[in-house]
């Protein structure tokens, strides 16, 4: 996947996310996701703002992830997906990656 069709897969499962009042943001070496959750419908873009939680990792290993290859504790655990910031809010980027 390119760092464009991840952008799009998650602005086409934004409808799915819950307003929180918070914001993630997605670091790749190709670029940024970042996502609001803070209004009503959440907002995908490719802004590079501070967010309430970052998660750095490769779009390999997001693929990995969204294709049931990996489990997420243990991507955590072995350092492919970092996270800083709201774990809460970590958690929800399983429903973006859905289908």
């Amino acid at each position: 996947m390119t760092l464009a069709e991840i952008t799009k897969l998650f602005d086409d499962h934004a409808h799915k996310m819950p307003a929180i009042g918070k914001t993630m943001k997605l670091v790749f070496d190709e670029g940024v996701v970042f996502i609001d959750l803070e209004g009503e419908n959440a907002v995908i873009s490719n802004e590079d703002k501070d967010a309430n939680c970052t998660i750095t990792t490769q779009i390999a290993t997001l693929e990995a992830l969204r294709k049931g290859e990996l489990n997420a504790m243990m991507a955590v655990m072995s350092g492919k997906i970092k996270i800083k910031g709201d774990m809460g809010v970590a958690m929800q980027l399983q429903t973006l990656l859905k289908d």
